[in-house]
């Protein structure tokens, strides 16, 4: 029996799927200090801001810490840096959105892998096909917004989330800014959105392999 792709189940999967796989890249390149690491150099940070290397990277583990939910950590306090009242409001409001992303990852992650068994064990490979479209699709589009207009595109994404402009920090009061330059977000953003496409080109081979095999045993796909 022939099975349709474009159908409100599997378009539901799909969109859960790809809310699994964003957040899942979100929390996977937060854990990856090795980007802000490289970027001491590459940025030359310590030449920039006068901060020595080992001091920059304390301070930014802790940041990262507080923002890890299986870290435990509720009070941010810098080991080296004063922080404002605004700068506090600010980082517990990021620190809200990396908890809701990461708790997010584990509910679409289970709900995605055990309604996609279920869909699979039925032959039914649509939900895969239309996520590997949405991994491709929507990281192109975020992707070609960024390259255009990095800063705009920066501006907008704290205009969505934050209802304040706390976020621009002065360097005064807040002197960890210093040591977060646009540049290591922009990375942070790269490093999402390959993740994604990778994803992308891995749920579309697994697609392939499985109507591949579907098709060689002679029964027609969806």
């Amino acid at each position: 029996m022939r099975k349709r792709t474009l159908t409100p189940g599997n378009l539901l999967l799909a969109l859960i799927g790809f809310l699994f796989l964003a957040s899942l890249s979100v929390v996977l390149v937060l854990n990856l200090r090795c980007i802000y690491y490289f970027d001491i150099s590459y940025l030359n940070l310590e030449s920039e801001t006068g901060y020595s290397e080992e001091l920059i990277r304390e301070n930014y583990d802790t940041l990262i810490d507080y923002n890890l939910l299986w870290k435990g950590v509720n009070e941010l306090e810098f080991p080296d840096f004063p922080m404002s009242d605004q700068g506090e409001t600010h980082f517990k409001e990021v620190k809200r959105i990396f908890v809701a992303i990461q708790c997010l990852c584990v509910v679409t992650g289970l709900f995605f892998l055990i309604s996609l068994c279920k869909k699979l064990r039925r032959k039914d490979y649509g939900s895969l096909k239309l996520l590997s479209v949405l991994t491709f699709l929507i990281p192109a589009v975020l992707g070609i917004c960024a390259a255009v207009n990095w800063e705009a595109f920066f501006v907008r994404f704290h205009e969505l989330f934050f209802n304040n402009d706390y976020w621009l920090f002065d360097p005064i009061m807040d002197p960890v800014i210093l040591i977060l330059p646009d540049e290591f977000f922009a990375h942070c953003a790269a490093a999402i959105l390959l993740l994604l496409l990778l994803s992308g080109v891995l749920t579309g081979g697994l697609y392939r392999l499985l109507t591949g095999k579907y098709r060689r045993n002679g029964v027609s796909r969806e």
